[in-house]
This record gives C-alpha cells, sequence and structure tokens, in this order.
C-alpha cells in the first residue's frame, strides 16, 4: 500500500503539467486561427508579430512548468547576450527537452517568441501542433537523400525577405544521443572515420545539409551563431553518464540541474562553402566532445560535472511565466463551463487536427 501510494505521489507530478499543456491546446490553436483569417488581407509583418507574441505566451506557460514548477536550477557559461539577434542555434541532441532549453536561453533575451525550429519531418502529424509549427516558422526536413534543399531554401528566403526575427534551432546530430543505444553511436564513429573526421565519444558526428543551407540563406541577415552544449544532471547519477531524461521524467524533477554552455560566434568567422563548413561543424562538435569528456571524466574534482569557466545559477522570475499559465487555463477552463464551449473544444480537436495534417500534406 505504501509503494502504492509512493508511485501515485509520483506519477502525480507530471499529471498536472500534462493536462494543462494538453488541455489548453485548442484554445491555443483557436486564437492562433481566429488572428490567421483577421490577418489574411494584411500585411504579413503584421500577422508575424501578433503570432511570435502569442507563441511567447503558450511557450512561456510551458516554461512555468518545465522551470518553475520543478525547480530546475540553471547553470550558465560561456556568453549568452542579453538583447535579441538574428541567430542559428547549433545544439547537441540528448533529450525530448532540447527545444525547450532553447526557450529557456530565448527568453532571458526577450525573443522567446522568436523560436523558430528545424525538425524531424515525422513531427509534422503531432495533433494540432504540427500543422502550426511550421506556420509559426518551423520547417520540416527529410533524412540524408530525401532531404529537400529547395524547399528549406525557399522557406528561409521568404523569411528573410519579410524580415522575420529569426531565432533557428538546429540539433546537427538529427537525432538524439543515447549512450545505452550502442549500435547507433558506433554507426556515427564509423561514419565520421570513413571520412577522415576524428570520431567523437559523447556526441554524434553532426550533419551538415541543414546548417550549411540555413547558414547560406540566412547570412546577410544573421548577427551570429550559437554553440550550445546541454548536459542534464541526474539525481542519483553520481557524476556518471546515463540516458538523459524524457520530458515526463523532467517533469517529475528527476534532472535538478541543467548545464549550458553557450559560445556566441560572428557570422564573419563561419566558413560559406559547404566542405569547410562541414570540417567546421565537425570541430565546433569535437569542442563540445572534450568539455563533455572533462565533464564526466575529469580526476580534478574542481573540473568535474561542470563546464570550463565561471557558472552563473539563472533564475527565471515566476512573473515572467505565471500569467500566460492562468491566462489560457483560464480561458479554457471558461470554454468547458458551457455546452457550446465543449463542443467547440472538442470539434477544435478533432477537426483541427484532421486540418492540420491534410495542410502539411498538400504543402510539406
Amino acid at each position: 500500500m505504501l509503494l502504492s501510494l509512493v508511485l501515485h505521489t509520483y506519477s502525480m507530478r507530471y499529471l498536472l503539467p500534462s493536462v494543462v499543456l494538453l488541455g489548453t491546446a485548442p484554445t491555443y490553436v483557436l486564437a492562433w486561427g481566429v488572428w490567421r483569417l483577421l490577418s489574411a488581407f494584411l500585411p504579413s509583418r503584421f500577422y508575424q508579430a501578433l503570432d511570435d507574441r502569442l507563441y511567447c505566451v503558450y511557450q512561456s506557460m510551458v516554461l512555468f512548468f518545465f522551470e518553475n514548477y520543478t525547480g530546475v536550477q540553471i547553470l550558465l557559461y560561456g556568453d549568452l547576450p542579453k538583447n535579441k539577434e538574428n541567430i542559428i542555434y547549433l545544439a547537441n541532441h540528448r533529450s525530448t527537452v532540447d527545444w525547450i532549453v532553447a526557450d529557456i536561453l530565448a527568453i532571458r533575451q526577450n525573443a522567446l517568441g522568436h523560436v523558430r525550429y528545424v525538425l524531424k519531418d515525422g513531427l509534422k502529424w503531432l495533433p494540432l501542433y504540427g500543422c502550426y509549427f511550421s506556420q509559426h516558422g518551423g520547417i520540416y526536413v527529410k533524412r540524408s537523400a530525401k532531404f529537400n534543399e529547395k524547399e528549406m531554401r525557399k522557406k528561409l528566403q521568404s523569411y528573410v525577405n519579410a524580415g522575420t526575427p529569426m531565432y533557428l534551432v538546429i540539433f546537427p546530430e538529427g537525432t538524439r544521443y543515447n549512450p545505452e543505444q550502442t549500435k547507433v553511436i558506433s554507426s556515427s564513429q564509423a561514419f565520421a572515420a570513413q571520412r577522415g573526421l576524428p570520431v567523437l565519444k559523447y556526441v554524434l558526428t553532426p550533419r551538415i545539409k541543414a546548417t550549411h543551407v540555413a547558414f547560406d540563406c540566412m547570412k546577410k541577415y544573421l548577427d551570429a551563431i550559437y554553440d550550445v552544449t546541454v548536459v542534464y544532471e541526474g539525481k542519483d547519477d553520481g557524476g556518471q553518464q546515463r540516458e538523459a531524461p524524457t520530458m515526463t521524467e523532467f517533469l517529475c524533477k528527476e534532472s535538478p540541474k541543467i548545464h549550458i554552455h553557450i559560445d556566441r560566434i560572428d557570422k564573419k568567422d563561419v566558413p560559406e562553402e559547404q566542405e569547410h563548413m562541414r570540417r567546421w561543424l565537425h570541430e565546433r562538435f569535437e569542442i563540445k566532445d572534450k568539455m563533455l569528456i572533462e565533464f564526466y571524466e575529469s580526476t580534478d574534482p574542481e573540473r568535474r560535472n561542470r563546464f570550463p569557466g565561471k557558472s552563473v545559477h539563472s533564475k527565471l522570475s515566476i512573473k515572467k511565466t505565471l500569467p500566460s499559465m492562468l491566462i489560457l487555463s483560464g480561458l479554457t477552463t471558461g470554454m468547458l463551463m458551457t455546452e457550446a464551449g465543449r463542443k467547440l473544444y472538442v470539434n477544435t480537436w478533432i477537426y483541427g487536427t484532421l486540418l492540420g495534417c491534410l495542410w502539411v500534406t498538400i504543402k510539406p
């Protein structure tokens, strides 16, 4: 009975965030849909400005749960500018929480609404949000030979032409690094060795296509590239590397610390030619790998379980996140209190998902 109570209490930790985050989805998409229709005959900059604001509201609610609610300690290393910039964000990929880490940094620059992702193609089928992410500026890509460079260039160029603020998040590894998936790691290391590149231990060999296309399209528009390295420190890992927490585990407070190292790289220091950029990107991941080797393996206790340099414990004020959670929760509750509202809510889930899937099928 005691064990059952403990397990029930554990599961309740993520039940509330899950209910609120998923439950407010129709409300958010409805609000966005209304604005999309109203702005159809307005210049695109008007649509984009309010869409960015709406996105900021929803992601602030996400951060309320993933940062304020969990009480996670954010340790920042390196150089995170305080002001907004048009950037490409390149990071190692360890967890389903990684996209939220980009939000964690962006909100500290007042750029949360400008975050847009390069996403794997399968995510476009997500109910409601699969279609919305592409409307917000996200780009779905397929891997290897199926990569559609022409379509990605077309979308990025349209954003640049429209003056859309860009905080473009790319995970060059293409898939998550999991120390337990030894076949994936071995395949990645063999890929590097075949091309005469140094073999990496704690990250996968980065792929160049999306990064090169993004930089080539946006080089005159960008201010910088952020090279971001992330480690999730677990409760009981004893400094040893383990599989990074899932979103559910993170909400259950299984990762009390996130270490985030940021290198701001001026765009003039990035090579433009693809093969030169391939080498440059691999060298950036070599730097990440060395930092992670020291993080996990250093014999010096002063250098273990931390990144080089001074760390800053960055705490996000609840004033930046709680209002968004209250607004969206309140609107959703109000909708569900009437029969007409409940019908609209259910229809949004059903028909919004179907129309979204139809849209991403017609407009890849």
